[in-house]
C-alpha cells in the first residue's frame, strides 16, 4: 500500500493464472481448525522504484465460518499487522516476527513498525510476536547491504549538501561528515561480495567522483583521494580473487574490464557549490588539490627529469588515419581491448582469428561512439557536447594524476592489492589521460607539454618502483609478477600514444636497467629473461611500431633529442627519404648507432641474439618466446595495408637486417630438416666455434647498455647478457622454433633492398658466405612441400602439444611456474564455466573432448593447409634463388669465386632435389644453365660430386609428369653434355655420371615414370641431331650411344617393376645388375647403395650394413690401385674379419678398368672421405641391427685413417661409440636379448616358377618368425601371382620326387633350419653373436621309420639330418642365398635315443646351474625326468636299449655311450633334487618328497641296466684290430652325400 487508505492499495501483486496479471491483494489457503496455522503461500510483488516511508505491506487475518448463519458474514477480520518497506532509506527485508493487532491500525501507522505499542490498541497475546514472515527482494536499485547503503547515503548527502541528516541513530553534520565518510569507505571491505558485484559500476563511479571532485565541507576542501584509492584497490582485489573463474585469457576479470571498456568516464557533472556561513567565494582557478608535494611525497620521488631519447613524434599518421585517432579510440575503449591485441598469438596476422587492431576506413568520432552506446546505462558519453566543460568554480583533481600519486605513496596492504590488479589501475589511468586530453583540447599540443612535470615524475617513479618489484619478487610470486610485467608493458604501450615518446623510451630503459642489475645475481635468470621478452613483445606490438623505430633515419645519432613534431604529418612522408651512404656492415649488426636509432627493434633483436647465444642459458621456452615475438612482428607488417609498397617494405626490412647475421651465428643450433642428414659443414671448413675477424655480428658489452643515451663505460655490466654455463654444449632449437626463425630470416632477405644485400655480401669473408649458403641449404629442406598425405599423417596439434609440454616441463624444473598457477592456467584454457563448475562430468568440455575436436580437420581445412604449404615452399625457394643470384653477382668479380660457387651450386641442386612447383623449377633451371655456362670448370675440372648430383637431378626431372619441367630438364641436360664436349671434345664424365644417375634413380625412386624419361631422352637426341654447329663432330654419335645405353638400363628396370612386390626377387635382380657391373666400379657402387637403401626401407639393417661394407671394400680396392697409403686398407682383404663375402669385390680380373681412365672412379665416394663416410654408415647400420661386435671390426679400419689425419674430435666420437657398443655387448652377454634372425629352407618346384624351378634357398627372416608366418606370406604372394588353385605347400620335409608332382602346379616346401657347426667350429664360436654371424651351414632333422611312417616305437625311430651349405655366408647383401651343397646323415634308433638323453641331461644341468635360480623351471624339468607318468621317459628308453646286449657288434659302442649317458643323467637328477630342496618352501615339501621317491624308484630300476658292461669292449685286442675297429666306428651312422 502507498498509504493507509484502502483506495491507495497498489496493483503490484502478481496474479494467478485464473486472475488478472496484477492484483491489489492476495489470499492464502484456509487452515481448518488449526490454532497455529502455517501459511505456506509465496506471494510475488513488483514494488515501485520510488518507495517512500508510507509504502508498507498490510496483513489481515480472517476467520472463516464453515456453517452459514443468517446475518453472519462468512469471513470476519480478527487481526492486523504490517511491515513498512522503507526505513532510514533502506529496503526492509529478511525474517520478521510481528505482533498482531485485534483492531484496525490507527491513522499514520505506516511510518511506524508494529513493534511500537501504540496507546489504545489491543494486541493478541499482549503484544507478543505471533506472526512470522520472511521478505526477500531481488532489486537492482536497493543494495540491501548496510555498508553500501551507508556509503551511498553519505555520498548523496554530500551531493545534495543536506545537513544535518539523520542516518539511523546518528545525526550527520558538517563536523562529523568527513569521519563518517572515511569510515564508511573503509567498511566497504565488509560488504557482501554479490552486492558489490551488482552495484560495482555505481560504486566505482562514486569513488572516482570523490577523487576527482574533493568535497567542500564547511568551507574546507576535504581530501578523500587516499581513502577512495584504498577502498577502490581493496574492493577491486577482493572481486578479482573471488571471481577467479570469470577471467579472460590475459587474467583480467571480465566485470572489471567491462567497466573500463564501457562505463568509465571522467565525471563532468559538477556537485553544487555548498553554502557557507560567511558566503565565502571559491572563485579560484582550476588547481591540483593533491597531497602536499613537500609533506606527502617521499623523498625518493624528487626526480630530475632525464633527457628523452628522442622527443620527435614518430607516430606520423598514415594516409587513412586521422590525427591522433588512436587517442580517440582509447577514449572509446577500443584501444584498451586486449582481446584484439597481437600479443595473443591467435589474433596475430595469419592466425586463426586474425584481426587488425585498427580499421583504417573507419572514423572513431566520439559522436558515433556515443550513438552506438546510447541505449546502455553504462555509456560514458551522450554526445560530444558533454565534453565541452564550462569554466568551473570548484577545485578539481585529475584522476590519472591522483592515481599515480596515491599508487606511489601507498604502502603495505593497499600497495599489495594495487599490484595484484595493476592492469585495472593502469588502464584507468590511460583512459583518464586520453579523456583529459580531449576535454582540454590538448590533442594538438606538443607531447612534452600535454602533462605537467609533477605527473611525469610520478609516472617515472611508479614505473621504476614496479620494475623493482618485478626484479625482486620474480621467484616468490611468479603469477603476480607475470601479470604485473604484462600490465606494465601494456601501460607503456598505451603511453606511446599519449605522452612524449622519448620519455616513454626512458621508462623502458629504466625497466631494462632494473632487470639487468638483478640478472647477474639471480638464481634463476631464465624466468627473468622470459619476463623481459614478454615485456618487449608487448611494447613492440604498438600499431606505430615501425615509425617509432625511425626506419629512414641515418645511423648517426643526433647530438641532442629533437623536439616533437606534429602527429598530423603524413605517414607516407616517413618513407620518402633515401638511405644515405653509410657503412653497410653497421646496418647489419647490433651496433650502438643501430640501437639508438632503431630503439624498439634493437631491443627485440638483442633479446633474440642473446637468448640464441650458445654460451647462454637459452632454454627451450626462451627460444620459443623470443623467436615467436620477432615472427609476430613480421606477420603484422605483412598484414598491415599501410606497408604494401615494396619501397616501404625495404625500409622496414632495414629494421631487421641484424637478424641475418644472428641466424647465421645460430646455424649450428638449428634443427636439421634434411631426411638424408647430409653433413652441414661440407660447404664451410670451420666448425661452430670458429670465429672470423671480419664478422660484423659480434655484440660488445658497452653496446648493450647504450639504449638511448651515450654509450656507457666498458666496465659496466651488460644489461642483456645471459649468464654463461661453463662447459655447456650448444643447445639445439626445436623444429618448430627453427622453422619460425628461418621464416623470419627469409622475410628479411625477401624484402631487403637488393643493392644493400649485394654490398653486404661483398664485405663478407669466405667462411661467412659459406655459412650463409649452408643456411639457405637448410631453408630449402625446412620448407620443402611434403604433400597432402604427409599433412594428414602429421598431427600438428600433437606436435605443438609435445613442444608445449617440453616448455612447461622446463618451466616446472626451473621453478618459473607454480602448481597453483598451472591449475589456474588449465582452468582458463579448459573451463568456460569458471573454477566453480565441475567439468568432470560435462563431456562437451572435458579435456579429451577438446583435443579430439581440435585434431579432426575437415577436408576443406586440409586442402587449404596443403595450398598454403605449397605456396610457402615456392616462396621460400624463390627467395633462396634470388639470394643465390645476389651471391653469385657479388663474388663473380672477386677472388672468392672458386671457393663459393661450388656451395651455390650445391644449394641449387638441393632445391632441385625436393618437391618443387613448376614455377620455381623453371626459374631454377634457368639459373642453373646460366651458372654452368659461365663457370663450366666448376663441374668438369674440379668437383666430381657436383656433376654427379646435377646429372641425377636433371634425369629425375626428365621423368617428371609436368611437360614444362621435362622440357627445361631436357634442355639443361643436353647443354650440360654440349658444354662438356666443347671443353674436351669428349663428354666421358657426363656420360658416366648420367649412366650412374639413371641406375641410382631406377633403384631408389618409387614413382619413377619410364615413358616420360624415354620421351625426354628422345628430345635430347633430337637436340643433338639438329645442332648445326656440332653436326660434323662425333658429338651426335656419342649422344646416340649414351641414349641407347640409357634405354637398355630402362629395359632392365621393367623386370624390377614386375617384381616390385616381391622383395626377395627384387633384391636378386638388383644383385644381378650389380654383378653385371663388376668391371664398372662406379655403377656397381651405385647399385650396392641402391640395395642398401632397399634393405633399410624394409628394416634389414644387417644386410644394409653389408651392402655398405661391400661398397667400402670396392672403394678401398680402387684407392689402393691409385695410391699406396699405409693408413688406408690395402683392399677388400682388410674387410675379411667383417665378412668372408667381401672377397668377391677383388679387382683381379683381366678386364678390370684402370682407375686413372677418364670417367672411371669419378664418383664422390672414390676418395678417402668417401671411404670414411661409407664405413661410418656401415657402423650405424650395424648398430641398428644390434651387431655391436661388427662395429668394432669396422672401426678397426676407420681408426688408422683418423689417427693419420690427427682428427682427434672424430677419434673421440669413434671411441665413444665403441664404448657404447661394448657396454651393450656386456649388458646383453647372454645374447637372448638380441634376436638376429630365423632361417628357413624354401624349395621351389614346378615349371610355373621359371628360373626358380628346383632351386633351394635359405631365407633369413626377422627374429621370432614362425613357420606358419613365412608359409602364409609366400603362399599368399604366389597364389596372388599364379592363382589360388595353382600354388600348394608341401607339408613335410622329406625329399621331393618331382615325377609325382602335378606339372601344372607350383609347389613350395618350407622347412625351419638351424645353424650347424662342427665340433672344431664350436671351439671358436663361443658367444651368441659368434653362433649367429658368418653362417653358411644349416641343418634340419626329419624323423622317419623304415616302413615309411614318420613316427614309430623307440626301437623303430630313425632320424635324417640334412645339412645345407649356402653359396655365401649370412648375413649377406641379400636375404636369401642359394643352397649349393646338401648332405644327409641317418641316425639309427639307438643314436636317436643317445641324442634325446643328452638333450635331457643338458636341460637338467642348465636348470640346476641357472643364476639366478628359477625354481619353477627346475621343477618342470625334474618332473619331466623322474615323473612316473612320463611316456617314453628315461626308464622306457633304458629298458628298450639297455636290457639286452645288441647282437650287432657295430652297436656296442652306442650301447656303452647310452649307458654312460644314463649314469650322467642320474647324477644330474640328484644334483637337481638337491638344488630344489634348497629353493622350496614349507608348502612344497611333500611335493619334493614325492619327486625324491620317484627318483629312488628310477635309480633302482636303472641300476642293473646301467651297470651292465659289454665284455667284448674290455677284452685285450691286438693293436691293429683295435685301430681298425676304431676307424670303422668313428662314424657308425650311415652317410649319403649329394652334391
Amino acid at each position: 500500500m502507498a498509504a493507509e487508505d484502502p483506495s491507495q492499495a497498489l496493483p503490484v501483486i502478481f496474479g494467478k493464472s485464473s486472475s488478472s496479471e496484477f492484483m491489489q491483494d492476495a489470499y492464502t489457503p484456509i487452515i481448518y481448525h488449526n490454532k497455529s496455522p502455517e501459511f505456506y503461500e509465496e506471494i510475488k510483488m513488483k514494488i515501485p522504484a520510488n518507495l517512500t516511508d508510507n509504502h508498507h505491506l498490510l496483513f489481515t487475518f480472517y476467520h472463516i465460518s464453515c456453517q452459514t448463519k443468517l446475518n453472519t458474514p462468512l469471513e470476519s477480520p480478527v487481526g492486523y499487522t504490517w511491515i513498512p518497506l522503507m526505513q532510514h532509506g533502506r529496503l526492509r527485508t529478511g525474517s520478521f516476527s510481528l505482533p498482531v493487532s485485534v483492531e484496525k491500525p490507527p491513522p499514520s501507522y505506516s511510518v511506524l513498525t508494529p513493534d511500537v505499542q501504540l496507546p489504545g490498541m489491543k494486541w493478541v497475546d499482549n503484544h507478543k510476536a505471533v506472526f512470522n514472515v520472511e521478505v526477500t527482494a531481488a532489486s537492482s536499485v536497493h543494495t540491501q547491504d548496510p555498508h553500501l547503503d551507508k556509503f551511498f547515503t553519505l555520498v548523496y548527502v554530500l551531493e545534495e549538501y543536506s545537513f544535518p541528516f539523520r542516518l539511523k541513530d546518528v545525526i550527520i553534520t558538517e563536523a562529523n561528515m568527513e569521519g563518517e565518510l572515511k569510515a564508511s569507505m573503509s567498511a566497504l571491505r565488509g560488504a557482501l561480495l554479490d552486492t558489490c558485484v551488482r552495484f560495482l559500476h555505481q560504486l566505482l563511479n562514486k569513488l572516482i567522483q570523490l577523487i576527482v571532485y574533493p568535497p567542500v565541507i564547511a568551507g574546507q576542501i576535504v581530501n578523500l583521494g587516499r581513502a577512495s584509492f584504498e577502498a577502490m584497490s581493496l574492493l577491486i582485489n577482493q572481486i578479482h580473487k573471488n571471481l577467479e573463474g570469470n577471467q579472460d585469457q590475459h587474467g583480467r576479470n571480465n566485470l572489471l574490464s567491462s567497466y573500463i571498456h564501457y562505463c568509465f568516464r571522467l565525471p563532468t557533472a559538477e556537485p553544487p557549490v555548498p553554502p557557507t556561513a560567511g558566503k565565502q567565494s571559491y572563485d579560484i582557478p582550476m588547481q591540483y588539490a593533491t597531497l602536499s608535494r613537500v609533506t606527502a611525497r617521499p623523498s625518493s620521488l624528487h626526480l630530475a627529469r632525464s633527457k628523452s631519447i628522442s622527443n620527435s613524434n614518430p607516430d606520423l599518421a598514415s594516409t587513412p588515419v586521422s590525427p591522433d585517432e588512436e587517442v580517440q579510440r582509447i577514449i572509446g575503449s577500443k584501444g584498451i581491448d586486449r582481446s584484439h591485441s597481437w600479443v595473443n598469438s591467435a589474433y596475430a596476422p595469419g592466425g586463426s582469428r586474425s584481426v587488425l587492431r585498427r580499421n583504417p576506413n573507419s572514423s572513431c568520432e566520439l559522436k558515433q561512439a556515443s550513438d552506438r552506446s546510447c541505449n546502455r546505462m553504462s555509456a560514458f558519453l551522450d554526445s560530444v557536447a558533454l565534453f565541452s566543460v564550462p569554466p568551473r568554480q570548484i577545485t578539481k583533481k585529475l584522476l590519472h594524476e591522483e592515481l599515480s600519486l596515491q599508487w606511489v605513496v601507498s604502502t603495505s596492504t593497499v600497495r599489495e592489492a594495487v599490484l595484484q590488479q595493476a592492469w585495472f589501475f593502469f588502464q584507468l589511468m590511460t583512459k583518464s589521460m586520453s579523456h583529459h586530453l580531449f576535454l582540454t583540447s590538448k590533442l594538438d599540443v606538443a607531447r612534452r607539454q600535454r602533462f605537467p612535470d609533477r605527473f611525469v615524475d610520478d609516472v617515472a617513479a611508479l614505473v621504476c618502483a614496479i620494475s623493482a618489484d618485478i626484479a625482486n619478487r620474480y621467484h616468490k610470486d611468479v603469477e603476480l609478477v607475470e601479470r604485473l610485467n604484462s600490465s606494465l608493458a601494456f601501460f607503456l604501450n598505451d603511453l606511446l600514444s599519449l605522452m612524449d615518446r622519448g620519455f616513454v623510451f626512458n621508462l623502458i630503459r629504466s625497466y631494462y636497467k632494473q632487470i639487468a642489475n638483478k640478472l647477474h645475481t639471480a638464481q634463476n635468470p631464465s624466468s627473468l629473461i622470459a619476463l623481459r621478452v614478454d615485456f618487449t613483445r608487448i611494447v613492440c606490438s604498438h600499431e606505430h611500431y615501425v615509425i617509432l623505430n625511425l626506419p629512414c633515419s641515418t645511423l648517426s645519432p643526433p647530438a641532442s633529442p629533437s623536439p616533437s613534431t606534429s602527429s598530423t604529418t603524413s605517414q607516407s612522408s616517413a618513407f620518402s627519404s633515401m638511405v644515405q651512404d653509410q657503412g653497410v656492415a653497421t646496418m647489419f649488426e647490433l651496433s650502438v648507432p643501430f640501437r639508438q636509432q632503431h630503439f624498439l627493434s634493437g631491443l627485440m633483436l638483442t633479446e633474440l641474439s642473446l637468448i640464441l647465444d650458445p654460451e647462454g642459458e637459452g632454454v627451450f621456452f626462451l627460444h620459443k618466446k623470443a623467436i615467436s615475438a620477432v615472427h609476430s612482428l613480421l606477420c603484422s607488417h605483412d598484414a598491415d595495408p599501410r606497408y604494401t609498397d615494396p619501397q616501404v617494405r625495404a625500409h622496414i626490412a632495414q629494421l631487421y637486417l641484424p637478424l641475418v647475421p644472428i641466424v647465421m651465428e645460430t646455424f649450428h643450433q638449428l634443427h636439421d630438416f634434411s631426411d638424408s642428414s647430409p653433413a652441414r659443414g661440407r660447404h664451410s671448413t670451420a666448425h661452430a666455434d670458429d670465429t672470423d675477424p671480419d664478422s660484423g655480428s659480434t655484440i660488445s658489452q658497452s653496446v648493450a647498455m647504450a639504449i638511448a643515451g651515450s654509450p656507457l663505460p666498458h666496465v659496466k655490466a651488460n644489461p642483456f647478457a645471459l649468464p654463461t654455463a661453463a662447459g655447456r654444449q650448444s643447445s639445439s632449437l626445436s623444429a618448430e622454433c627453427s622453422r619460425t626463425l628461418l621464416v623470419s630470416f627469409l622475410w628479411v632477405l625477401k624484402n631487403a633492398d637488393a643493392a644493400l644485400l649485394e654490398r653486404w655480401v661483398s664485405d663478407l669473408s669466405v667462411l661467412q658466405i659459406n655459412r650463409l649458403l649452408d643456411l639457405l641449404h637448410l631453408c630449402v629442406s625446412c620448407f620443402e612441400y611434403k604433400g597432402k598425405k604427409a599433412l594428414e599423417r602429421i598431427n600438428s596439434l600433437t606436435f605443438k602439444k609435445s613442444q608445449d609440454m617440453k616448455a612447461r616441463l622446463e618451466e616446472a624444473i626451473l621453478g618459473t611456474i607454480g602448481a597453483r598457477q598451472e591449475m589456474v592456467r588449465r582452468c582458463r584454457e579448459r573451463s568456460p564455466y569458471g573454477s566453480q563448475e565441475n567439468v568432470r562430468w560435462r563431456k562437451n568440455v572435458t579435456h579429451w573432448r577438446q583435443n579430439t575436436d581440435r585434431v579432426d580437420k575437415t577436408k576443406a581445412e586440409m586442402e587449404q593447409e596443403s595450398v598454403v604449404d605449397g605456396n610457402l615452399a615456392t616462396e621460400a625457394s624463390l627467395v633462396v634463388l634470388d639470394t643465390l643470384e645476389i651471391v653469385v653477382k657479388t663474388v663473380v668479380a672477386s677472388e672468392l669465386k672458386e671457393s663459393v660457387l661450388g656451395g651455390v651450386l650445391r644449394v641449387l641442386l638441393h632445391s632441385m632435389a625436393g618437391n618443387q612447383s613448376a614455377l620455381f623449377l623453371q626459374h631454377c633451371f634457368t639459373t642453373q644453365r646460366a651458372l654452368v655456362f659461365k663457370f663450366p670448370e666448376m663441374l668438369f675440372e674440379e668437383d666430381t660430386e657436383l656433376c654427379a648430383d646435377l646429372c641425377l637431378r636433371l634425369l629425375r626431372h626428365c621423368g617428371s609428369s609436368v611437360g614444362s619441367v621435362r622440357s627445361h630438364a631436357s634442355a639443361s641436360l643436353y647443354l650440360l653434355m654440349r658444354q662438356n664436349f666443347e671443353i674436351g671434345n669428349n663428354f666421358a664424365r657426363v656420360k658416366m655420371q648420367v649412366t650412374m644417375s639413371l641406375s641410382s634413380l631406377v633403384g631408389t625412386s618409387q614413382n619413377f615414370n619410364e615413358d616420360h624419361l624415354r620421351h625426354s631422352l628422345k628430345t635430347i637426341l633430337t637436340y643433338a641431331e639438329e645442332d648445326l654447329e656440332l653436326r660434323d663432330t662425333p658429338f651426335p654419335e656419342q649422344v646416340q650411344d649414351l641414349v641407347f645405353n640409357l634405354h637398355m638400363i630402362l629395359t632392365d628396370t621393367v623386370k624390377m617393376k614386375e617384381h616390385q612386390q616381391d622383395p626377395e626377387m627384387l633384391i636378386d635382380l638388383m644383385y644381378r645388375i650389380a654383378k653385371g657391373y663388376q668391371n664398372s666400379p662406379d655403377l656397381r657402387l651405385t647399385w650396392l647403395q641402391n640395395m642398401a637403401g632397399k634393405h633399410s626401407e624394409r628394416g634389414n639393417h644387417a644386410e644394409a650394413a653389408h651392402c655398405l661394407v661391400h661398397s667400402a671394400a670396392l672403394v678401398a680396392e680402387y684407392l689402393n690401385m691409385l695410391e699406396d697409403c699405409r693408413y688406408l686398407p690395402i683392399g677388400c682383404v682388410t674387410f675379411q674379419n667383417i665378412s668372408s663375402n667381401v672377397l668377391e669385390e677383388s679387382a683381379v680380373s683381366d678386364d678390370v678398368l684402370s682407375p686413372e681412365e677418364e670417367g672411371i672412379c669419378a664418383g664422390k665416394y672414390f676418395s678417402e672421405s668417401g671411404l670414411v663416410g661409407l664405413l661410418e654408415q656401415a657402423a650405424a647400420s650395424f648398430n641398428m641391427a644390434a651387431m655391436y661386435e661388427a662395429i668394432n671390426e669396422v672401426y678397426k679400419i676407420l681408426l688408422p685413417i683418423h689417427e693419420a689425419n690427427r682428427d682427434f674430435k672424430k677419434l673421440a666420437t669413434v671411441h665413444g661409440k665403441l664404448q657404447d657398443a661394448f657396454n651393450k655387448v656386456y649388458n646383453q652377454s647372454s645374447g637372448w636379448e638380441r634376436m638376429f634372425g630365423t632361417y628357413f629352407r624354401v624349395g621351389f618346384y614346378g615349371c610355373r616358377f621359371g628360373d626358380l624351378d628346383e632351386q633351394e634357398f635359405v631365407y633369413k627372416e626377422p627374429s621370432i618368425t614362425k613357420l606358419a608366418e613365412i608359409s602364409y606370406r609366400l603362399e599368399e604372394f604366389y597364389a596372388e601371382r599364379y592363382g589360388d588353385d595353382v600354388v600348394e605347400i608341401i607339408k613335410d620335409s622329406n625329399p621331393v620326387d618331382k615325377n609325382k608332382l602335378d606339372p601344372n602346379k607350383a609347389y613350395l616346401q618350407i622347412t625351419y633350419v638351424e645353424p650347424f657347426f662342427d665340433t672344431y667350429e664350436l671351439k671358436e664360436r663361443i658367444t651368441y653373436f659368434d653362433k649367429n654371424y658368418n653362417l653358411r651351414t644349416f641343418m634340419y632333422c626329419t624323423p622317419f621309420t623304415l616302413d615309411g611312417r614318420a613316427h614309430g616305437d623307440l626301437n623303430e625311430q630313425y632320424k635324417r639330418k640334412s645339412i645345407l651349405t649356402t653359396s655365401h655366408a649370412f648375413p649377406y647383401i641379400k636375404t636369401r642365398i642359394n643352397v649349393i651343397h646338401k648332405e644327409e646323415i641317418i641316425l639309427v634308433p639307438m643314436e636317436v635315443a643317445i641324442e634325446d638323453m643328452q638333450k635331457k641331461t643338458q636341460e637338467l644341468a642348465f636348470a640346476t646351474n641357472q643364476d639366478p635360480a628359477d625354481a619353477k623351471m627346475l621343477q618342470m624339468v625334474l618332473q619331466g625326468s623322474v615323473g612316473t607318468t612320463v611316456n617314453q621317459g628315461p626308464l622306457e628308453v633304458a629298458q628298450v636299449f639297455l636290457s639286452d646286449i645288441p647282437d650287432d657288434p657295430k652297436l656296442f659302442r652306442h650301447h656303452n655311450k647310452l649307458r654312460l649317458c644314463f649314469k650322467d643323467f642320474t647324477k644330474r637328477c640328484e644334483d637337481a633334487l638337491r638344488k630344489n630342496k634348497s629353493l622350496i618352501g614349507s608348502d612344497q615339501k611333500e611335493y619334493h618328497r614325492e619327486m625324491e621317491r620317484n627318483y629312488n624308484k628310477l635309480k633302482e630300476a636303472l641300476g642293473p641296466l646301467i651297470n651292465r658292461k659289454i665284455p667284448q669292449l674290455y677284452r685285450s685286442l691286438p693293436a691293429q684290430t683295435t685301430q681298425a675297429q676304431r676307424n670303422s666306428y668313428s662314424r657308425s651312422s650311415l652317410r649319403r652325400v649329394d652334391c
